[in-house]
């Protein structure tokens, strides 16, 4: 009786780090991160930041619904017509989960079904051209 052939050698492990590395680099804020840029303070903060030439744009144009930078205000308008957009849009419109939701839902108090919030795309300033 020969020994038998090999069947696999260990290249598989490789494409599962590969594949995890690019989950996590294609992230983004999660929607309850978004909600709490959403508040006024914090969005004038956004939207007004200071010239980075690290970030893209100089971070100057900032989608504050989607959490991204873009090159110019041309890009980001046609950002604010694309899906992805008006999908962040449409999920955003659902109060975020909140502890005292999670405890309801455990059984500590009745169901109130989550409120809707009023979301619209960002206003664009023309001054910057």
């Amino acid at each position: 009786m020969g020994k038998s052939k090999q069947v696999g050698n260990h290249k598989g492990d490789k494409k599962k780090n590969i594949s995890k590395t690019w989950k996590t680099k294609r992230r983004t804020k999660d929607l309850d991160q978004i909600h709490a840029d959403m508040r006024p303070d914090q969005a004038a903060k956004l939207l007004k930041q200071n010239v980075d030439y690290d970030v893209t744009g100089c971070a100057q144009h900032y989608c504050l619904h989607c959490a991204r930078y873009f090159v110019d205000l041309k890009t980001m308008k046609e950002h604010f017509k694309t899906k992805v957009h008006k999908k962040r849009l449409k999920q955003l419109r659902e109060e975020p989960y909140t502890q005292e939701e999670a405890e309801r839902a455990a059984g500590m108090g009745s169901y109130i079904p989550p409120k809707k919030v009023e979301v619209h795309t960002q206003q664009v300033e023309e001054d910057m051209d």
